[in-house]
């Protein structure tokens, strides 16, 4: 690693200790590296010169060369404005400055020429430019004009004049020496392959392109580095993982043959019988299996996870689900104990409300082996929780549990590690799967059962509450529950009482002969479990409900989701809220309420919700709405500090940088060949700089 590179900002001319440890803190830049590393987010086009005549409103920010000719304050106090008139042979524009305008008209000197730069706008008949940059015409301003980078930056260091152009200024003043010192880690074979920049010429034209094609070339090298360093991370530690930790042997099938042709209520999907099909792959293979199950919210694949449980008892070990949720626990325990009986196979729950007298039965039926499946909540990770032999665990919703969490289920056996499945019903785009989870091995259920019909999704403005409390209405007296959301904002807890007590009396008003509960974050546990329960027996029509509702429940008669303000929700959490109805064979509905005035994405959202049902089209959507770092879990994974690459974006080269590197390290493994010596040290720098998150499911 270069000593220059590791040098501290604050030695260049210009920063200085005070603004080098506002740049420390601000935007987490220590050294040159760190400060080249820092990317403009846009560029200026300086590169054309437009004529006055030329000019109009419809432009995007223009530059052209102009001499002022006149310049005089109007007004008073507030009210204030600085106006200069600019001319070139074509015509004339006014300049028009409200803030430091006494600053401004020391500044600007009538009869000079200047490059003007700034956005055209139309005021009356006339045009003008509002706070125009102006600088005086030089050699150097007016040649061959330039793409100018323009950086991101904050309050504080615009406070203290460190704004875009000085974070250009300071680049600038290292960049001729730094390139030297700039090293590529791509081995050379590569960089000719895919005809890729050279590292030091990347960084130097990100910065400063010369043109549209030099910055297009540099901005794709950038990415596919950075994309590529990932993949070479990820796909060496599942190779590693793959000789260091063996797995059990899981190939006797016996169990599960008898339970699909003798007990098996339901003819599984194809997309079902791929995905078992491939856990078994794994779980006979003698290499601890890690795998991600994708699926939509009742899309099966908790009956999945059972039959897969099935081939490690078959074996003669035990199985796990743990579930971040006592509602959620007690569900999947309900929902697997029928087919645990009918094979006449030992299931228990222990969550942190199991009574004291319950666990140690439950303990010690674990340790003997007599009990076959346990299913509970974080309870399940606690130290006193020991298996005979634990051969299966599968963690649901597994983004709402910590990394070192998941571990500790690893820990769980004495010889060899448990064989682990991950389940989501969080649908993941492709490309965020392949850098977050890029190490395991990924299967998608991308169909519903049959029978299931598609949810109806309708969008309505606030002037059609009668129509859908008469729609309400005609649902509950067909026998049909209905549910009622209201979001949850995490600044206003008062408000959102509010809002969702507000919406109880509401109901109550309306529907006097109904029985309706009402479930929020402020509610006490039990007092929760207790209206959720009713609801689940049936006797509560309508639930009142902030989004505590999210995960869980499962009540096959709900077939209406009423979602108010349905702008303020993010889009994966309308998906995962309207997949708590449809989940019986009745027609569902989901009707997303909003106010009138909505924003370009809150339209997109709801326009999608309405078109689609498809939960990785909808993720899709929303990685290129909100970009990757917000996503779901996403923050945990230590991966995600992309500096350039855009995952909403980038999917092709993501791609690239996948095949590209799955095909280096299948010929040299170890990256051992002289060729590749420069990308092994740079593996093991990235190696050191971030915990390695991955080697846990």
């Amino acid at each position: 690693m270069s000593d220059f590179l590791n040098t501290s900002v604050e030695f260049i001319k210009g920063v200085g200790p005070a603004k080098a440890k506002l740049l420390n803190s601000e935007l987490a830049i220590f050294t040159y590296r760190d400060l080249l590393e820092y990317y403009p987010f846009r560029y200026e086009d300086r590169t054309k010169f437009y004529k006055i005549s030329e000019l109009s409103p419809d432009l995007p920010n223009v530059q052209f060369i102009a001499t002022l000719v006149n310049m005089q304050t109007i007004g008073f106090g507030r009210k204030v404005r600085l106006v200069a008139v600019a001319k070139d042979d074509t015509g004339r524009i006014e300049l028009v400055w409200f803030k430091g305008v006494s600053w401004m008209a020391k500044k600007l000197q009538p009869g000079v020429k200047y490059v003007v730069f700034g956005k055209v706008t139309k005021f009356g008949s006339k045009l003008n430019i509002t706070h125009p940059e102006l600088e005086p015409v030089t050699e150097g301003n007016t040649g061959k004009g330039t793409l100018r980078p323009v950086y991101p930056t904050t309050e504080k260091l615009k406070a203290k004049f460190f704004d875009s152009k000085a974070i250009a200024r300071a680049i600038e003043t290292i960049i001729k020496a730094a390139i030297p010192h700039i090293q590529d880690s791509i081995p050379a074979e590569i960089i000719h392959r895919l005809s890729l920049m050279p590292k030091a010429e990347a960084v130097f034209h990100i910065h400063f392109p010369q043109s549209s094609q030099t910055l297009e070339k540099a901005r794709f090298r950038l990415k596919f580095e950075e994309l590529f360093y990932i993949q070479v991370q990820l796909l060496s530690i599942k190779s590693g993982r793959v000789k260091r930790f063996k797995g059990k042997v899981f190939d006797d099938t016996a169990l599960l043959t008898k339970f699909y042709k003798d007990q098996l209520p339901f003819e599984l999907t194809n997309a079902q019988k791929r995905v078992i099909k491939e856990i078994y792959g794994n779980m006979k293979s003698g290499v601890q299996m890690n795998r991600l199950l994708q699926g939509d919210v009742g899309s099966g694949k908790t009956i999945v996870a059972f039959i897969c449980m099935l081939i490690a008892i078959g074996g003669g070990a035990q199985s796990a689900l743990m579930a971040p949720t006592e509602i959620l626990a007690q569900q999947h325990y309900e929902g697997l104990k029928p087919f645990a009986k009918s094979m006449g196979l030992q299931i228990a729950k222990l969550t942190g409300s199991t009574k004291a007298s319950e666990r140690k039965k439950l303990h010690l039926a674990l340790e003997t082996g007599v009990l076959h499946i346990l299913v509970g909540t974080h309870a399940l990770l606690e130290d006193k929780v020991q298996f005979k032999e634990l051969g299966l665990a599968v963690v649901d919703e597994q983004h709402r549990f910590g990394v070192a969490q998941r571990s500790k289920l690893w820990s769980k056996n004495k010889d060899v590690f448990p064989h682990v499945l991950v389940m989501t019903a969080t649908p993941i785009p492709r490309t965020l799967a392949m850098t977050l989870y890029g190490d395991l091995d990924v299967s998608v259920i991308d169909e519903l059962p049959t029978g299931r019909k598609p949810i109806k999704t309708i969008h309505y403005y606030e002037s059609k509450r009668l129509k859908v409390n008469g729609f309400i209405k005609q649902q509950v007296e067909l026998g049909r529950q209905v549910y009622i959301v209201y979001p949850l904002v995490e600044e206003s807890e008062k408000l959102d009482l509010k809002a969702v007590t507000e919406g109880y009396e509401n109901m109550r008003r309306s529907f006097p002969e109904y029985h309706i509960s009402i479930v929020h974050g402020r509610a006490k546990s039990a007092d929760k479990a207790f209206e959720m329960e009713r609801f689940v027996k049936g006797e509560t029509q309508i639930m009142v409900a902030t989004t505590v509702i999210e995960v869980g429940v499962d009540v096959p008669n709900a077939s209406v989701m009423i979602i108010e303000n349905a702008e303020r929700f993010g889009l994966a959490q309308l998906h995962q809220l309207r997949g708590r109805v449809g989940r019986g064979g009745e027609q569902s509905y989901c009707i997303l309420m909003s106010d009138v005035k909505l924003s370009s994405d809150a339209r997109t959202r709801i326009n999608t919700m309405v078109r689609t049902n498809n939960g990785f089209e909808i993720a899709d959507t929303d990685l290129k709405l909100r970009g990757p770092g917000d996503l779901m879990g996403t923050q945990q994974s230590g991966v995600l500090d992309l500096k350039i690459a855009d995952l909403a974006k980038d999917q092709a080269i993501l791609q690239l940088a996948r095949d590209v590197a799955f095909d280096l390290l299948a010929t040299d493994e170890e990256l051992l060949m002289p060729a590749h010596q420069p990308l092994k040290l740079k593996m093991q720098e990235i190696k050191q700089s971030s915990e390695n998150w991955s080697m846990i499911s």
